[in-house]
């Protein structure tokens, strides 16, 4: 019995020692080539984002006209609200005031009921 158990002992020991030693760490380096306008690229995006260009979600319009009322009108609701970014766009001949960067109707309409409240023409778009 005591034979036995050296013979599997052995033969543990053995197979333990093979796969062992076919275990090597691995080194290495890894090089990324990327097109150097990339982050430029990612930059110029998200510029755009954040201006609203690109986007396919809701905004809020509170008011088309002429510049100085619209400067007045942008202005007047940075004084009051903070939480959504505001933009003045052009179309000829007028200019609009443009809140938020909504990804639902549902977050555009919520936020709507708050901005109606000091500016009631307001209304929810998708601009194009």
């Amino acid at each position: 019995m005591k034979s036995k158990k050296l013979f599997n002992l052995f033969i543990f020991s053995l197979l333990a020692a093979l796969f062992m030693g076919n275990m090597q760490a691995q080194e290495g380096t890894v090089t990324i080539k990327q097109d150097e306008k990339i982050p430029e690229l990612l930059m110029l995006k998200k510029k755009l984002e954040k201006e609203n260009k690109l986007s396919d979600k809701y905004t809020i319009q509170l008011y088309y006209g002429e510049l100085n009322r619209a400067q007045r009108i942008r202005a007047n609701y940075r004084n009051k609200y903070g939480s959504w970014p505001s933009s003045i766009e052009y179309e000829t001949p007028n200019y609009k005031v443009w809140v938020g960067n909504f990804a639902s109707r549902i977050d555009a309409d919520r936020a709507l009921l708050e901005v109606k409240r000091n500016f009631p023409e307001a209304f929810v778009l998708q601009p194009n």
